[in-house]
């Protein structure tokens, strides 16, 4: 089994080639280390790796190790997972990014708490049943009303793939995602420029279609126990 270093080092020589093949520089590629189910050491091991990019699923599991992590300097927190709204109040103090934007009500509740966060609108473009995520037309209404929320700062778009083994199904969901976040940006006169989308069984293939934000976890942390 690879070492957290080791891992790390992996997966970005695959984003650099993944780069290369895509005509793209490598900084415009954030990655994402995802650590559900991950213990505090081996955040801390990959923090000192040089990550500075971590994603939660759980708000309960995220408040736990983000409070007994020493954090380095510049961490960013990213939710990445489906948001209850009896939750909604403790994402401010947590997390600078939501990428799991799917329902207006989530951005009011929000905006209550007067802290600026980045947030990331998710779609479910696979529209299959177990996946999260909201439609175009949900998109287009949630769009239309944000510009009056004094905190949230609209950035992007996220999805996930189906779980296939054909690449080209992989493929189109992550350019249907890119071609979205054109066709909204020309529609609303918006300049979102992040797409969150790729995880570790598909992020090279992400990266080739657009990806800014790629979720890896199972690459760097190893299987969840």
């Amino acid at each position: 089994m690879q070492s957290v270093k080791d891992s790390i080092e992996t997966v970005r020589e695959k984003i650099e080639k993944a780069c290369a093949r895509s005509r793209r520089p490598v900084s415009e590629v954030r990655l994402i280390g995802v650590t559900k189910r991950v213990d505090a050491v081996r955040i801390q091991e990959a923090m000192a790796c040089g990550l500075k990019d971590f994603g939660e699923n759980y708000i309960q599991e995220a408040k736990r190790k983000i409070k007994e992590i020493t954090p380095f300097e510049g961490i960013n927190w990213h939710m990445i997972g489906h948001i209850q709204t009896n939750k909604v109040k403790y994402l401010p103090n947590l997390f600078g990014y939501i990428h799991s934007i799917d329902r207006w009500e989530i951005l009011e509740l929000l905006d209550r708490y007067k802290k600026p966060i980045n947030v990331l609108f998710e779609l479910n473009l696979s529209k299959e049943a177990t996946k999260h995520g909201t439609n175009m037309d949900n998109l287009r209404r949630m769009l239309e009303n944000v510009g009056r929320l004094k905190y949230i700062k609209p950035v992007g778009l996220m999805t996930m793939a189906p779980f296939v083994d054909d690449q080209g199904v992989v493929r189109g969901v992550f350019g249907k995602l890119r071609e979205t976040l054109h066709k909204i940006n020309s529609e609303f006169s918006l300049n979102l420029d992040q797409l969150s989308m790729g995880m570790s069984s598909d992020f090279e293939i992400a990266i080739e279609e657009g990806a800014t934000l790629v979720r890896v976890g199972t690459a760097i942390f190893g299987e969840r126990i």
